[in-house]
């Protein structure tokens, strides 16, 4: 089972990274079953997911990024009738292009979101996984690693039983072939289970372009992503068996695909400017923070003036630590485009940085009026400014901005920490400690939060909804892993 996701660590920006424990396999099986990750990703090397599943991924929540992600995948999961399904799109702070589904999850990792250079890259990227979860592929899989299961146990039975008859009548030869039977058994449920994977990916890279053409929307950025995954293979100089693996060789995908995505009326169609600018400026926060000042800037070399070159430069000037000149170069954008919300709160950012938190508060303030999605993270950073004021009646108004922002960013674990610390600077001892059990429970760590739950509970009228939510952290079972 895994721990909810949650932010351990936040920068500046509001880029924040959280701790996502590995789905692990229970139980005595065969390695390659206990090892198989349920779920389908749109990159090679096809171990990707599981890797990164087992050392346990790291999730960025950031305001912009996910609006801006979520418009890209909302027409589409409604062309798959998914619309009303409850998808979470999760970002994994992540170098490689690479895209996964777990559950009513679709996992992308900032470098795909970096190296796409438009908007349609991603949308085929999403429309690929949103086949995947539409066609059931999870819960068919786990069918087939159920019978795999199975094909691999009766080898084991056979080839142990032929062990047997091999020792008890001394016979070398029919305790090597018994050995021979369960090698063989599990190297063919292994392959089944590949098989059986590649075909799924096949459909779905199908259903993209189903989903794609009812949209209005072009393949062309599909067929360049498996393009690139083609290169880069090349450039490796990897040599696959297409029999050992679990996609499509990338040749394979990119024949199978480009007649049916040249004959839509839409393969022409470009994104539309605007939404090219949102990606351009997304990309830019991505590189300033995961790459560094200059090589953002270097991402934008062509077009030094422009809006995402702007961008990148006022993050990279703030993460050096020159606030003074962050506030300038922010301004200036801000100037340029005064209903982007996300200038405003990288503008509130820098502030509270530079210690201006009554400034910084207005610019949280703004930012969240202009939000068309009210993101729950901007109204925390918004409850943080109030807070740093030390202003009694803005600590107050603190605290219902904070449990605002927690509605709707219930798992953002920073968040209960300031709303910890405006509950004490008002001396609500009881509520702080509760909100710090909030804090350790989304985060996974229920030990500390039953700790602090029980301290609340002592400082708090019993049977108070406050000390019956104490209660409920008491009572959680951790889930088993």
């Amino acid at each position: 089972m895994k721990r909810p996701i949650t932010p351990f660590h936040r920068f500046p920006g509001r880029l924040a990274v959280s701790a996502m424990l590995s789905v692990l396999s229970r139980g005595r099986r065969p390695r390659f079953l206990a090892a198989a990750m349920l779920a389908f990703a749109l990159a090679l090397p096809p171990a990707a997911p599981a890797a990164a599943q087992g050392r346990g991924v790291s999730v960025v929540r950031d305001a912009e990024i996910e609006a801006l992600v979520a418009d890209y995948a909302r027409p589409i999961l409604e062309a798959a009738g998914l619309g009303r399904s409850g998808i979470e799109i999760v970002l994994v702070n992540d170098p490689s292009f690479n895209a996964f589904v777990t559950g009513r999850r679709i996992f992308i990792n900032t470098g795909a979101l970096l190296m796409a250079e438009t908007p349609n890259e991603i949308i085929g990227v999403l429309a690929h996984e949103a086949g995947h979860i539409a066609g059931g592929h999870q819960q068919r899989l786990r069918d087939q690693l159920s019978r795999a299961q199975t094909m691999a146990v009766i080898a084991a039975l056979l080839g142990a039983g032929a062990v047997a008859a091999g020792a008890a009548t001394g016979t070398d030869g029919l305790a090597q072939s018994g050995a021979g039977i369960v090698s063989g058994g599990v190297e063919a449920a292994r392959r089944s289970v590949l098989a059986y994977q590649r075909s799924e990916e096949t459909t779905a890279d199908r259903s993209a372009i189903t989903y794609l053409e009812r949209t209005g929307q072009s393949a062309r950025g599909m067929l360049k992503t498996f393009e690139r995954l083609a290169g880069a293979m090349a450039l490796a100089g990897v040599r696959v068996d297409p029999y050992q693996i679990s996609h499509p060789v990338p040749r394979e995908r990119i024949a199978n695909l480009e007649t049916l995505a040249r004959a839509s009326k839409n393969f022409e169609r470009a994104d539309p400017p605007a939404l090219q600018q949102r990606h351009d400026l997304m990309r830019a926060k991505i590189a300033a923070y995961t790459q560094g000042h200059a090589a953002a800037m270097r991402l934008f070399s062509r077009s030094p003036r422009g809006a995402p070159a702007l961008y990148a430069d006022a993050i990279g000037t703030f993460l050096s630590g020159n606030s003074r000149a962050a506030v300038g170069k922010i301004d200036a954008l801000v100037k340029a485009a005064p209903k982007n919300p996300y200038f405003h709160e990288i503008r509130g950012e820098i502030l509270m940085k530079a210690g201006r938190p009554e400034q910084a508060a207005e610019a949280f303030a703004t930012a969240l009026r202009l939000d068309p999605r009210k993101s729950g993270i901007i109204q925390i950073g918004y409850g943080q400014a109030l807070m740093a004021t030390d202003r009694p009646e803005l600590v107050r108004k603190a605290v219902s901005e904070l449990q605002a922002g927690l509605t709707r960013a219930r798992d953002y674990a920073a968040g209960y920490r300031y709303l910890a610390q405006a509950h004490g600077k008002l001396g609500n001892i009881g509520e702080a400690e509760l909100a710090t059990a909030e804090g350790h429970f989304h985060s996974g760590n229920y030990r500390d939060a039953k700790i602090f739950a029980a301290r609340a509970q002592q400082k708090l009228a019993r049977g108070s909804p406050a000390w019956v939510r104490a209660q409920d952290i008491i009572n959680h079972k951790q889930p088993r892993r």
